[in-house]
């Protein structure tokens, strides 16, 4: 009794997750699209603070509804989880561009990078189309119960296609656990001082400059 009560919770959870997840990806990508937007608006503060303020708080807002995704989307890494619920099959291919965006927020100049920008523009909505269109078409079909919807359920919900789902889900941990361990190596590098000769050098070339 106790089991099946703790299942029943444990399922309600995950899909009340997955069903937060659309929420989240709508607002992700339209935060990330109303850059520009947002970039007007600070020409019209009279006030340098009151810019930096907006800016900040913008970037800020973006950046974490992104990372909330991503965190969500963990869902989708676990076998059992994707085995035993109805989820949108390509959820972890999802979380992949999320995470491949933050990345890319990290290692590069983010909005000041045109190219890097692009990228997460790209990664973003593919994200999200990837998600949506796996919830929407998949998911959410099951409760329909015509012959079309039982053929898009039994390909894009994970409980009733889960060979694949067991493979996307093993890819998708597996591309993440790549994409963390480059972080890892490039905030390392970041971090470590420079070599005592490196510094020295620079140092030595300082005065002469000036001189």
């Amino acid at each position: 009794m106790d089991s099946s009560a703790f299942g029943a919770a444990e399922q309600f959870i995950e899909g009340t997750i997955a069903a937060a997840l659309v929420a989240l990806w709508l607002l992700a990508v339209g935060l990330h699209l109303a850059r520009p937007y947002m970039l007007a608006l600070t020409r019209k503060f009279t006030l340098r603070l009151g810019a930096d303020l907006w800016w900040t708080i913008y970037v800020g807002m973006r950046d974490i509804f992104l990372l909330q995704v991503f965190l969500g989307s963990f869902i989708f890494f676990y076998p059992d989880v994707v085995k035993n619920n109805d989820l949108p099959i390509t959820g972890g291919l999802a979380a992949v561009c999320a995470f491949g965006a933050l990345m890319l927020k990290l290692m590069t100049r983010a909005d000041a990078d045109a190219r890097s920008f692009y990228a997460q523009t790209i990664l973003i909505g593919l994200g999200a189309s990837l998600y949506l269109g796996g919830y929407l078409l998949g998911s959410q079909v099951t409760t329909v119960g015509s012959s079309i919807s039982n053929q898009l359920a039994s390909v894009l919900v994970t409980s009733q296609n889960q060979t694949v789902a067991l493979a996307l889900c093993y890819l998708s941990g597996f591309l993440v656990g790549i994409m963390g361990l480059v972080a890892v190596i490039y905030n390392l590098r970041i971090a470590s001082p420079a070599p005592r000769g490196r510094a020295d050098a620079s140092a030595a070339v300082q005065p002469a400059a000036q001189s």
